[in-house]
């Protein structure tokens, strides 16, 4: 039987439903090694995005602000099983979205201190009033986490417009290339896939791509199962795939994306609730929710290390 591991594992595995492995598992004629690996590309990737730039203490007393506060929560947050710990920065007094290059180095610093989480930092210039957006934007690069977002597409959001050029896609991607940085495109509807499509032609992206297929952002796609079930299936073979539901279609989703073999994002930059009507009391506890819903549909949780096999880091 002549099978071509390594295109498997490369392609294969993201290009069909993930169920299937198990029984793969028995078929393939591979070393243990191999099957080892075969086993942690099934593992699903949980992301915390801790903070964002929108809920505040008074939606939810728990939201993090200062440095040491996002940091904690990032740990916490490790603790109960996220493999990646998305940050925005926020005023330390006010809780007003912040971009001080210095707030971003104080929590990477915080967090590397006591965990092996792999950071994300924000390059979203939603709420960024600067004459030199772009720059303002990238500050976070130069820092040098494992992954930054990447805003590749515009849309209109609830109550503005969320701008992103397409000098700014391919100026943010190739500063991303030029810092070992692997960018985390994020998608809010079906057109940013193509523009995606379009850098990683240039050579701007490398392969395997990682995209956050963003699910019910008012104005953006909509959070259901067809809709997610479309974006998944436009994504080239052998991508990596995360996926996250805003408010009330947080749990929905998530569910979704383990079902379909991707991987998924909890935390309060999404939802601030648990369940209807119930508060978040952390991150945390999104968190260990998440992984409650994973094991329950028969997928194991990835460590930190482990994400970073699977991403290609």
């Amino acid at each position: 039987m002549g099978v071509d591991v390594k295109s498997y594992l490369e392609r294969d595995l993201y290009a069909r439903p993930i169920r299937s492995t198990p029984l793969l598992l028995q078929l393939l004629p591979i070393t243990s090694l191999l099957r080892r690996e075969l086993l942690i590309m099934d593992k699903v990737i949980i992301t915390a995005a801790v903070t964002g730039s929108r809920p505040t203490k008074e939606m939810n007393p728990a939201v993090p602000y200062t440095p040491g506060e996002i940091a904690q929560s990032a740990i916490e947050c490790y603790r109960a099983g996220a493999a990646i710990v998305h940050i925005h920065v926020r005023d330390p007094k006010t809780g007003q979205p912040e971009t001080n290059i210095e707030l971003f180095r104080n929590i990477m610093d915080r967090i590397r201190a006591k965990c092996d989480l792999i950071i994300n930092l924000t390059t979203s210039g939603l709420h960024i009033d600067d004459p030199n957006p772009i720059e303002t934007r990238l500050q976070p690069v130069s820092l040098q986490p494992e992954i930054c977002s990447l805003d590749i597409g515009s849309v209109n959001f609830t109550d503005q417009a969320f701008i992103n050029p397409p000098d700014w896609g391919e100026t943010a991607a190739k500063r991303m290339l030029e810092c070992g940085v692997k960018p985390e495109i994020e998608i809010f509807d079906v057109g940013h896939i193509s523009q995606a499509f379009n850098l990683a032609s240039k050579g701007l992206i490398k392969e395997p791509l990682y995209f956050q297929l963003c699910m019910g952002v008012k104005w953006g796609i909509e959070a259901t199962p067809e809709n997610l079930i479309f974006l998944k299936n436009k994504l080239p073979p052998g991508a990596r795939w995360s996926v996250l539901g805003i408010g009330k279609e947080q749990l929905p989703m998530i569910a979704m994306g383990i079902l379909l073999g991707g991987n998924i994002r909890v935390g309060f930059e999404d939802n601030i609730y648990l369940r209807k009507g119930v508060l978040a009391d952390s991150n945390a506890q999104l968190v260990e929710m998440a992984v409650e819903l994973a094991r329950s549909l028969q997928r194991q949780v990835a460590t930190p290390d482990e994400a970073r096999k699977i991403l290609g880091i």
